[in-house]
């Protein structure tokens, strides 16, 4: 039986990913509408990160928002830490935008997470359009 190398996996499935339009738009029915709820890759970060982590096995489920990733990954076996560590799920404040923001840290100062003004994963600064960390999960797995 094969077993998958979940840090090496993950930082793969990153680079991938970057600049891709898969994560942009998903519809589902609002009173008996269709709708874009991610509009069209303005709030796609939680989809981002929690399908590359379902891929890989370490969450339950894909998520549309931050609250409900957050639950998943502590249901998961991530925890939080206080040291950034590659691998690491970080979430950013709400800032001006009213929303949570979630990404990968990368490390050296680097992150990876679903743009809201480029609709698209993309590598950025660890302070995310000047946002606060707010917290850090790490999973074994990744050691």
């Amino acid at each position: 039986m094969y077993k998958i190398d979940a840090k090496k996996s993950l930082f793969v499935l990153i680079k991938n990913s970057l600049g891709t339009k898969l994560f942009k738009s998903v519809y589902f029915f609002i009173d008996k509408k269709s709708v874009d709820i991610y509009k069209k890759g303005k709030l796609s970060c939680a989809f981002y990160v929690s399908t590359i982590l379902k891929i890989i096995g370490l969450v339950k489920d894909i998520h549309a928002t931050v609250q409900g990733l957050i639950r998943d990954l502590e249901e998961s076996g991530w925890y939080k830490i206080d040291k950034l560590k590659k691998g690491a799920i970080i979430i950013w404040d709400k800032e001006k935008s009213g929303h949570l923001h979630v990404g990968f840290y990368l490390g050296n100062n680097k992150a990876a997470s679903n743009s809201s003004s480029k609709r698209m994963p993309i590598v950025h600064s660890l302070h995310y359009q000047g946002r606060k960390i707010l917290a850090v999960y790490f999973h074994n797995s990744l050691e």
